[in-house]
């Protein structure tokens, strides 16, 4: 019996049918807290206790200029708002508010006017606002994500002062933190990596499994890779993952590529951003889903989609076997510009084409012998063409250059076997460690991953502990978009100020945890 094929628009209400009702929760009670300029803190700013309290608030007067900030003691993601009421004379002219939303202190440190990076402004979160009447419970409606707010009054009027009171947010998730348990460990800060990795996966689960609840607020396949790893062994919430899934299926293009990611804000619309990379992790997410969920009814109807974007993939293979990936279509593996990510490729290629033959088998498709080839013959051009013996480590690109990337994703592929992975992974320790030139967790989840994989578990437990643990020890609530511990600056657009302090694919140290150290007890 031959398989429907679903239209797109029979993709996108699929996906519809498994929109989440999201969770709501007020938040109350925040501490009044101060900014404080300081060198050694995380971009030059750090909060300090006030003298002021929640409750003296609604006796003070505030007039042109004065601002205070709101510290809701932890990340969170939702909508604002506070009492406002005049005092004084008659309110003789608008009431004129700016409000500053922020994940990490320094963003309300710096000087948003004087921004120049390559990402929109209009990202930077901030509100400016006119009241007419007072007294006035003012709810935002914009969403936000932060932990601090900053209110700062521009004008009223000589006349008359505004009183506040009754600061508070209500979040928004598809999920409850409450409904997970802690990583059995005694190793406090193993137990605070989990915590700060549940947080960050809550507050980007949203209608979808957003990227970054402040920037870019979008659906990306990289991201959703791992969410929906760290989704199995926590809130296991696999309709979300399913609509994800859907929405990248009624995405694919008329030439078989699936896009980098998908706008859900109002209305459905793909990207016009493609990764090589990324497009073959459709496959990986199915087949994590379907191994999760037996949902042989979402293999039906997402296999052909699968089976579009591996041909198309393979298409780009030369006469040797070695991928040769378009300027249009480029391997992304991590927002590094100082890494070739040529062999990347090819090992991510084979590791997709390696699960895709998992659901070949599963669908019975009368075609998974060539596939099988092709894994072979694909495996075995990378062995000759791209491993360097003399020094042990494959090398990537015209200039056959050595990093840790291209060692990394051929572990993952399993390109070689147990022993020879191992022994990579001993010269890779040696001659690529500290990590230079890799710049977000997103890459550094495949490096902990390839250590645990080649049987160099303690190093991969040292490796979370360090990186994932300095931006704990730098104050972060939640785990961010790109951390290079050499430049605690970094930002790949131009400044940090634009950056996401709550990212998806920094949320992982969880799935390793009980991956690769929980399931060893």
């Amino acid at each position: 019996m031959a398989e429907k094929i679903l239209s797109a628009q029979d993709y996108f209400a699929i996906a519809e049918e498994n929109k989440p009702q999201l969770e709501t929760n007020v938040i109350n009670e925040p501490k009044i807290v101060q900014l404080e300029a300081d060198p050694a803190a995380f971009c030059g700013y750090r909060m300090i206790a006030s003298r002021s309290t929640l409750k003296d608030l609604p006796k003070h007067d505030f007039n042109k200029g004065d601002k205070i900030i709101f510290d809701f003691g932890n990340h969170y993601v939702g909508h604002f708002g506070l009492d406002l009421v005049d005092h004084g004379n008659p309110m003789d002219s608008p009431l004129f508010l700016h409000f500053k939303f922020a994940e990490i202190p320094a963003e309300l440190g710096f000087d948003n006017s004087k921004y120049e990076g390559m990402i929109s402004s209009s990202w930077i979160q901030e509100e400016y606002l006119h009241i007419d009447q007072l007294p006035c419970k003012l709810e935002l409606p914009r969403r936000y994500s932060f932990r601090y707010v900053e209110v700062e009054v521009m004008d009223t009027s000589s006349q008359w002062s505004v009183r506040l009171s009754n600061p508070h947010l209500k979040t928004q998730s598809a999920v409850s933190t409450q409904k997970v348990q802690t990583v059995p460990t005694d190793d406090k800060l193993l137990q605070k990596l989990d915590e700060v990795s549940v947080k960050t996966l809550r507050d980007c689960m949203q209608d979808v499994f957003e990227d970054g609840p402040k920037r870019d607020q979008r659906l990306w396949l990289g991201d959703l890779r791992l969410e929906a790893l760290a989704n199995n062994v926590t809130f296991k919430d696999y309709s979300l993952t399913k609509r994800c899934l859907y929405l990248f299926a009624g995405s694919i293009t008329e030439d078989d590529r699936i896009p980098a990611d998908v706008f859900t804000n109002g209305r459905i619309v793909p990207d016009t951003i493609f990764f090589f990379d990324y497009s073959l992790f459709f496959i990986s997410v199915l087949n994590n889903y379907f191994h999760e969920t037996a949902d042989w009814q979402a293999l039906d109807d997402l296999y052909p989609i699968a089976k579009r974007a591996i041909n198309k993939a393979l298409t780009f293979v030369n006469p040797q076997k070695i991928l040769v990936a378009p300027d249009d279509w480029r391997v992304f593996v991590d927002w590094s510009q100082v890494i070739d990510k040529n062999t990347a490729g090819q090992a991510i290629l084979i590791y997709a084409l390696k699960q895709f033959i998992e659901l070949a088998k599963i669908k019975s498709d009368p075609d998974l012998s060539g596939y099988e080839r092709q894994a072979d013959e694909l495996s075995a051009s990378a062995v000759k063409y791209l491993f360097d013996p003399q020094q042990q480590l494959f090398i990537s690109g015209p200039k056959q250059e050595v990093n840790i990337a291209s060692q990394v994703w051929m572990v993952l592929a399993h390109v070689l076997n147990d022993k020879d992975n191992e022994a990579l992974m001993s010269v890779a320790l040696k001659e690529l460690f500290p990590i230079k030139g890799i710049v977000t967790p997103y890459m550094y989840h495949h490096i902990v991953q390839a250590l645990f994989e080649a049987n160099h578990a303690q190093e991969a437990i040292d490796l979370l502990k360090s990186y994932w643990g300095k931006m704990i020890e730098l104050g972060a609530d939640t785990f961010w978009e790109a951390f290079d511990p050499n430049d605690l600056e970094f930002s790949p657009y131009g400044s940090p100020i634009i950056n996401s302090y709550c990212h998806a694919w920094s949320c992982t140290p969880t799935y390793l945890l009980h991956k690769y150290v929980l399931s060893e007890k």
